[in-house]
Parts: structure tokens; C-alpha cells; sequence
């Protein structure tokens, strides 16, 4: 159980550093400080952890229409967090916003999805062979 949590953990930040990276690299309005982004990543990614679980409740409650678009919500808050706790972190206009949130959303979803295979390909090998 911890093991398993420890994974996800190491997955989220992985992916969500790979996101960040990509947002950073492909956008003229995003930049992150070299110094700053293992904070800006941990900040992300512990923001999202949180914020998931708790829009996912309201959504439900409250715009059931809305919680295929959770994980963007999520995204976009947690990077409005981490922009606002982190000075390392920039974001210059709406379209580098919008944008952002969508490059750190696919890349934390492809991370999250391919990661698991690289990382722990033994571990995964060992399961299906059992």
C-alpha cells in the first residue's frame, strides 16, 4: 500500500515536471526559474492532489456536466497557485494561460500513462507474469 503510494507520488511529480517543462519550452510567456522549479513542481503537484478530489465533489454536487473537465479545472487552479506561491514560475497573458494549462494537462496525461511502463517495467513485468 505505502509502495504503491510512494509510485504515484513519483509519478505525479514526474509528469507534472514533464508538463511544466513543455509549457515552459513551447510558450513565449511561460518561464521558470531553474532554481525554483523543483519548488514550482512540488507546489503543482501537491495543489492538484488537493484541489482534484475537492472540484471533482463540487461538480458532482453541484454541475455534473462540468466533471469531464475536472482535471483541466484542476490544472489551471493549481498552476494559478503555484504562479502565486512560487516566485520562480511566470505566466505572461490569457493565451499562455489557456495554453499552459492545456500542455501541462496532456503531457501530465501521457506522463502518467507511459511513465509507469519505463519506471517500473520489472515490477509491472513480475505482476502480469504471476
Amino acid at each position: 500500500m505505502m509502495l504503491r503510494l510512494l509510485a504515484n507520488v513519483t509519478l505525479s511529480l514526474l509528469a507534472n515536471a514533464i508538463g511544466l517543462l513543455a509549457a515552459a519550452w513551447l510558450l513565449e510567456g511561460f518561464s521558470i526559474e531553474s532554481v525554483s522549479f523543483i519548488i514550482a513542481v512540488g507546489i503543482f503537484t501537491l495543489s492538484t492532489a488537493i484541489l482534484g478530489p475537492l472540484v471533482l465533489s463540487i461538480a458532482i454536487k453541484n454541475a455534473t456536466y462540468l466533471v469531464g473537465g475536472i482535471a483541466l479545472v484542476t490544472t489551471f487552479v493549481g498552476l494559478l497557485i503555484t504562479n502565486l506561491l512560487s516566485d520562480g514560475i511566470s505566466i505572461q497573458g490569457v493565451d499562455t494561460w489557456v495554453f499552459a494549462t492545456l500542455i501541462i494537462w496532456i503531457f501530465s496525461i501521457i506522463g502518467n500513462l507511459l511513465l509507469p511502463l519505463i519506471l517500473f517495467k520489472k515490477a509491472l513485468g513480475r505482476t502480469t507474469e504471476e
